[in-house]
């Protein structure tokens, strides 16, 4: 169990810093869209980055912060590390995406790049910060940053504070956000139902979810790439997801950029893979009832990537 104490005294914590996101109508599709890609750096990582740094010791501080990170993440760490005075190590896969590893540099972090996916930059990360007594911040596995996440929940509640019964589509990968938009949903007497949405290309918490292991799981390159890669053996996530999520779906590549091109072509918003995916389950019927929250995680994406999509779905090919 996440507390509701943590997330209030998060969102308390993370007053001064945060902005308030958009959250729109679409009434056509019966959408309501929160715009995390508006948020500071460009994703909701922010929120419990930097509610596990404000939340952290003197000791803990001087000792500087580490993280593993395929881009959004570590902007999170990075940023939390100016704020507090810490300094910052993330470790990325060597294929992450350029933007990201730019973003994570410009705000002051060391970006140490490993060969392989995101799997063997957590495992290094987790080494060095070991090894060396570092701060480690996880980008999931933990009550703090969970609670961080799960301030966006209730910021949406908030502003729908009249809406009865929905359904909540929130992308996964360790699990963080999910968990804590759970938590925030466990406030009041509501009826929602909480979907958890990834690429078939990268299945490994749906995998966790469905079947108890991910033992098996195949990974792909996927334009989800911060959904992407194994969750931590005993990750907190697991129990959560299991408590909180009333089901969790897969999306395809072609949806997931479909929805991409979808989001910029309908509301001129410029959103990543990750963050594509509860519009692809939405667009592609496969969650049908209505209304439905939709939590656009971010909008970090390779511009030549974007540019490709929208000119692969034109306005023409929306619906």
């Amino acid at each position: 169990m996440i507390p509701l104490e943590w997330l209030h005294q998060a969102r308390g914590r993370l007053a001064p810093h945060l902005t308030k996101t958009p959250l729109t109508f679409d009434q056509r599709q019966n959408l309501y869209l929160k715009w995390e890609n508006r948020q500071v750096t460009g994703s909701f990582k922010f929120r419990g980055a930097l509610n596990k740094g404000l939340s952290l010791a003197g000791w803990e501080i001087e000792r500087g912060l580490v993280a593993a990170s395929a881009g959004n993440h570590g902007q999170g760490v990075a940023s939390a590390g100016r704020i507090i005075g810490a300094s910052t190590l993330i470790f990325a896969s060597e294929s992450a995406v350029p933007i990201k590893i730019a973003a994570m540099t410009n705000l002051g972090a060391v970006v140490r790049l490993v060969p392989g996916g995101y799997a063997q930059a957590e495992q290094e990360a987790i080494r060095y910060a070991t090894q060396t007594a570092s701060t480690w911040i996880s980008p999931y596995n933990d009550g703090l940053v969970i609670a961080g996440q799960g301030t966006l929940g209730l910021e949406v509640l908030e502003d729908l504070a009249t809406l009865e019964q929905a359904v909540w589509i929130v992308p996964a990968g360790g699990g963080g956000l999910v968990a804590g938009i759970g938590a925030s949903l466990e406030t009041g007497k509501r009826t929602h139902r909480l979907i958890a949405g990834q690429s078939t290309a990268s299945p490994f918490l749906h995998d966790l979810y469905h079947h108890g292991s991910q033992a098996g799981t195949v990974e792909l390159p996927s334009l989800a790439d911060g959904l992407a890669g194994p969750v931590e053996d005993g990750s907190v996530t697991i129990p959560l997801v299991q408590k909180y999520v009333d089901d969790f779906l897969l999306v395809t590549e072609e949806e997931i950029a479909f929805a991409i091109a979808y989001a910029w072509h309908h509301y001129q918003e410029r959103i990543e893979g990750s963050a594509a995916v509860p519009l692809a389950l939405a667009l592609s019927g496969k969650v049908s009832q209505r209304p439905a929250v939709l939590i656009i995680s971010g909008g970090n994406i390779q511009p030549e990537a974007h540019a490709e999509i929208i000119h692969r779905y034109p306005p023409e090919a929306m619906p």
